[in-house]
Order: structure tokens, then sequence, then C-alpha cells
């Protein structure tokens, strides 16, 4: 059970940095599978290979200086935010492995999806009100945010997971409850 658990805490925290950027924490945990430090469940292998770890640092580095291109990174926002899901469902999928397979892919759907979902929308609106308050200029800065919020996230998920878990928990119900605020209760109907 507790390896179960260690493995929710790791996945969800990977997933939920794959909303800051979608190919650093694969590269993470396919660093991490293949110095042994963290086992994948056997049909995700492949993360634990050389050229996966290869291609994942490759296509780590590129996402990241992309996203300092003034027109790229609006374009990148559009294709990352359903590769972020997709990544965060992938990324606690890999990692879930004590658990049956139903469990497994309901976890990494809501649970990895989710995280990776709300983190993503989050850094999607900011990016934009950088955008509209500054023409793009801050977007370098927002930028360099987003990769240090993805390094500190996967070194968390890696290192201390149920300390990243609990992160992600409370930045998660900051954000609902700060929505829910700005919304406003709903207007109340005329009587007719």
């Amino acid at each position: 059970m507790t390896d179960a658990l260690l493995g929710i805490a790791v996945g969800l925290g990977l997933a939920a940095a794959c909303g800051f950027r979608i190919f650093l924490p694969l590269f993470g945990l396919s660093l991490a599978s293949l110095n042994g430090h963290l086992s994948v469940g056997p049909d995700f292998s492949w993360v634990a290979t050389t050229p996966a770890a290869i291609a994942l640092g490759t296509a780590t580095g590129l996402e990241i200086v992309a996203y300092y291109v003034p027109w790229l990174d609006h374009a990148l926002d559009a294709l990352a935010t359903p590769a972020a899901l997709i990544a965060g469902v992938i990324a606690t999928a890999a990692v879930v492995v004590d658990v049956p397979p139903l469990l497994r892919w309901a976890i990494a759907l809501i649970g990895g999806g989710g995280a990776a979902g709300l983190i993503q929308g989050a850094t999607v609106l900011l990016r934009a009100k950088s955008s509209l308050a500054t023409a793009g200029l801050a977007n370098p800065v927002v930028a360099t945010l987003e990769a240090i919020g993805g390094v500190t996230t996967v070194l968390l998920a890696l290192l201390v997971p149920f300390v990243c878990l609990t992160a992600i928990v409370l930045i998660a119900a900051w954000t609902v409850r700060r929505w829910f605020r700005r919304s406003g209760p709903p207007p109340s109907a005329a009587p007719a």
C-alpha cells in the first residue's frame, strides 16, 4: 500500500509539472528510472531507456528555448494544453504500478490529467495577462518562471513526493477558491 501511495504522489507531482513544461517531467522520469531511483510499470519500460532519455532531453531543451521566441510562445500554448493533459496522464500511469489497472488509469486520467490541466491553464492565463499588460515584453520572464516551476516541481516529485503532493493540493484549493471568489455569487433572478 505504501508503494502505491508513493507512486500516486510521484505521478501526480510529475503530472503537475507537465503543466509547466510538457517534456521536462517525462525527461526527469526517464533519468530517474534509468538511474534506478524510480520504478515504472512494464508497459512504460521504454521510458527507462537511453534513447528515450536522449529524445526527451532534446525535446525538453527545444521546448524551453521555444518559449523565448515571441510569436512561438503563443502558438505553443495552443498546442501545449492538450499535450500537457496527455503527458500528465502518461507520467502518472508510468509510476502508479501497485494498483489494479482500472484504478491506475482512473488515477492517471482524472488526477494526472487534472493536475496537468490545472497548472497548464494557470500558465496560459498568466501568459495572456502578461501579453496584454506588457505587449509581450514580460513573456520571457514568464517563460523563465514556468521553467523554474517545472524543474522545482519535478525535483520535489522525485525527492519528496508527499511534500509535492501536499503543495499541489494546497495550490489547487487556493486556485479554485480564488476563481469562485472572482466569479461571485450567481445573479438572483428578477421577479417576473
